[in-house]
Order: C-alpha cells, then structure tokens, then sequence
C-alpha cells in the first residue's frame, strides 16, 4: 500500500441517500481488518458520522469491550489547503481516510469529492437522485446531458489519469452505490439501471448494488454498534442478517487495497 493513505470519499450533494450509514459501515469493516481507519466530517452541523462514532465509544466504556473503530474528527470553517493541512495532521500512520460530506452543494466537499483515491456516491433508486449525475428525456428516459457534478468529477479523473502515468497519484474509482427504498417499482427500477448503465459508459464510473432501507440502521445509531459487531447485537432477525450480507458485498464491490470476498468481508459468515 502506498506510504499516503487511501482516501474513501462519501459524496452526493442530495441528503437522504446513506451516506454517513455507508462511511460508518465502511470504516468499521476496514477496522475489523485490522487496518488503521482516520474518519473526517466535513458536514460540521449534523456530524451524523463523528456522533456515531462517538456513540460507539461510549457504548464500549459502558460495556467494557473493545471494537474495531475508527479516529473521527470535524472539519469546519477551513478552506482546502487548511483542511489538507488538518488530514495531514490526524491521519498520520492511517491505511485509510473516510471523508463523510454534507448533502448540499459544498466547495470543501467538491474539494474532497475530486481529490478522493475511491469516491461513493450513494444514490436512492429515483430520478430525483439521478439528476445529481444526469438529466434523462421525459418520455424516452434517455440521458441527454451529464449533470455539472458528473463533468467536476470527469475532469479530476481526467487530471489524475494523467499525474497517475508517472506514479504520483492513485487512479481514481468512482463507485455509484444504489440503495433500495423498498417502494421502487420494477419498471422504474429498469429504466434507472438503463440510465445509469449509459451513464457509466460516459463518465467511466462503476455501478454497486448497496444497502436496502432498513430500520435496524436507525436502531443502532444510539449504540454506536454496527451490523458487523457480531456478538454484541443480541438476536438477529432474518431481515438483519441479510442486511449485514448486503453489507459485506457491498464493501468487496468497492475493491479497496487488500479487498476481500464478500463472504469474508467484515468478519466470519453469518
């Protein structure tokens, strides 16, 4: 692995599509493989990711147990060459940096969205959520134009396509993760599969399957605790334990450094 850690960027300028669940998950998994995981919060209001990690911490002191974690800290009121000054501080020794951005239009997100090693933008199955890549026809469901965040992150992958050539920078992978609401019909899910798929060969990003709506991802935020914390969940419902499978492929789908099976990833098979 390189000797600069490998920046896992969570971005979507759209609130409501999993991001901070996902950056969680992502960095506990990353933690239950031993590596050393350095989280940052750019959406200093809500810090839905840096307070679940916070709970977590509390939830080991009250239990007197230890769990993979990561280090999570807040940026806020920085500009970009003072937040790389702030990774850069924290996040010495790490493997991994996971960066969870607000959802809304925000130039330290942008910032962070282009300068990612893995970006992941989730993505509820709606056109409402595929606006932030594309605009489709109205009656074909044909994309016509790609959206101004598409072309932002087309030109940094450009830019580094071109510094990776003398081994400066890491290619950047950009993951588009489709989450389920549960109310999405066939038909409607097809014709997204059909736009993102012509998407994709545009904009050179991938297309992973991610985590279905489910209750017990609200459930845990009090607790800190995770789908992958097995032992420590009490019962799991069938619902829960396929949940944490479509977890564990999610994470191999995003093939990090030193990826591993889904059948693997995040700990022993349910």
């Amino acid at each position: 692995m390189s000797s600069a850690p490998h920046r896992i960027v969570l971005a979507n300028e759209k609130g409501g599509t999993g991001k901070s669940t996902t950056a969680v998950h992502v960095a506990v998994a990353l933690a239950f493989r031993g590596a050393n995981v350095v989280a940052f919060d750019l959406d200093h209001r809500q810090r839905t990711m840096c307070r679940y990690f916070e709970n977590r911490a509390e939830t080991m002191a009250r239990r007197h147990i230890e769990l993979p974690t990561a280090e999570c800290h807040v940026a806020e009121g920085m500009d970009e060459s003072a937040f790389e000054a702030f990774v850069a501080e924290h996040s010495k020794g790490a493997d991994f940096v996971v960066i969870d951005t607000p959802g809304r239009d925000d130039p330290l997100a942008r910032h962070a969205a282009t300068t990612s090693d893995t970006l992941v933008t989730p993505m509820n199955d709606s056109f409402v959520d595929f606006d932030l890549i594309g605009q489709v026809e109205g009656e074909s469901f044909k994309v016509k134009k790609l959206s101004f965040y598409a072309e932002l992150i087309w030109e940094a992958r450009l830019k580094r396509s071109r510094a990776s050539i003398d081994g400066s920078r890491r290619q950047m992978d950009w993951v588009v993760v489709r989450n389920r609401t549960g109310h999405t019909e066939a038909r409607n899910m097809a014709r997204i599969e059909q736009a993102l798929t012509e998407m994709s060969k545009r904009v050179g990003f991938r297309v992973a399957k991610g985590l279905s709506e489910r209750v017990i991802y609200r459930e845990l935020f009090p607790s800190g605790l995770t789908l992958l914390d097995k032992g420590h969940l009490g019962d799991l419902g069938t619902s829960h334990l396929v949940a944490r499978q479509e977890l564990r492929e999610l994470i191999a789908n995003l093939r990090l450094p030193g990826s591993v099976s889904a059948a693997s990833a995040g700990g022993d098979a349910a």
